[in-house]
């Protein structure tokens, strides 16, 4: 089951890292690091069933 309570420690934080990573690149360049990114981040999760619930949450958001 997806977890969509927060649940990053320190979220400020990690979200300044996030938007550092991406100084200087340009859309492309910042396209790509977020792909790399997502794929790791899924690897990691690794459930089939909770990543489909993600792409469908994040679809709906949209």
């Amino acid at each position: 089951m997806l977890n969509t309570s927060p649940n990053i420690e320190a979220p400020d934080e990690f979200y300044a890292e996030l938007i550092q990573i991406h100084e200087g690149l340009s859309d492309e360049e910042s396209a790509a690091l977020n792909a790399r990114l997502i794929l790791l981040l899924a690897n990691h999760v690794g459930d089939r069933g909770v990543l489909r619930e993600a792409l469908q949450a994040a679809r709906a958001a949209g």
